[in-house]
């Protein structure tokens, strides 16, 4: 069976990917199919959003934390220390680590990785508070709906774009019992390259509920899906599935 995940290959041989790969005999390609470039300080300056104007910062991603100090440092912003970081995952706000003083920074975190858990914490402190969502330019909506709802006072902050890459040979020169998406725009670009993509027998995995609902509108069958309560990851839900054909076999 050969797999298409959708994510650059694991920088080190100890990935559970490679373990997945040896107990059920697999083999394993590793592709991205987007690209995530950024906005520069001058562009960003078009969109007329002073960030020092902002009480709290919230991070659905640590591509995000890298973009936005990415853009402070770019033009000379010193973000003050009593600034309050939202993030979806812990390890998001283990991240920040790399820019601020951690211990001395008030960050907060989603109890489950979901962005119901991170807006569960928000709302405990929306109170007074000036939100900056620095996001792509495919950002979550239901944050800005939460925004909306809660009467808050907020601006979304395009800082990075996500842009396709050409996968036009590696989707339709090899024929891949299955490929695994972690992104909406994962799926965008399948059908950017491969406009009459077919799904035929290709078994079709994705990370995430707005992963899944894009290839579910797509109009693909969705195979495997994770995170779910036997599979948080996308490895264990990859196991699950494998094992389950062992057994059928």
């Amino acid at each position: 069976m050969s797999i298409l995940i959708s994510q650059p290959k694991p920088e080190t041989e100890k990935s559970p990917y490679f373990d997945l790969a040896k107990k059920y005999n697999v083999k394993l390609d590793f592709f991205p199919f987007i690209r995530v470039e950024g906005v520069s300080g001058k562009d960003f300056r078009k969109q007329k959003i002073d960030i020092l104007q902002f009480t709290a910062v919230i991070f659905t991603s640590r591509t995000a934390v890298d973009h936005f100090f990415r853009v402070c440092e770019e033009l000379k912003i010193k973000v003050s220390q009593d600034c309050k970081y939202f993030c979806i995952t812990e390890a998001v706000a283990l991240y920040l680590q790399k820019f601020i003083l951690y211990r001395k920074r008030k960050v907060f975190y989603g109890a489950d990785g979901s962005t119901k858990g991170l807006l569960e914490v928000m709302n405990k402190h929306r109170d007074n508070e000036k939100f900056l969502f620095p996001s792509s330019d495919s950002q979550q909506k239901d944050i800005e709906e939460w925004f909306k709802a809660n009467k808050c006072e907020f601006a979304t902050a395009s800082l990075y774009k996500t842009v396709s890459n050409d996968v036009k040979e590696i989707v339709t020169k090899q024929d891949y019992d299955m490929i695994v998406f972690f992104s909406p725009s994962g799926v965008k670009s399948l059908f950017e390259n491969v406009p009459g993509f077919v799904q035929n027998g290709t078994a079709i995995g994705a990370f995430g509920p707005t992963t899944s609902a894009a290839v579910e509108q797509a109009g693909l069958r969705l195979d495997v899906k994770a995170p779910a309560p036997q599979a948080p990851s996308m490895v264990a839900a990859l196991e699950l599935y494998l094992s389950n054909m062992t057994v059928k076999k």
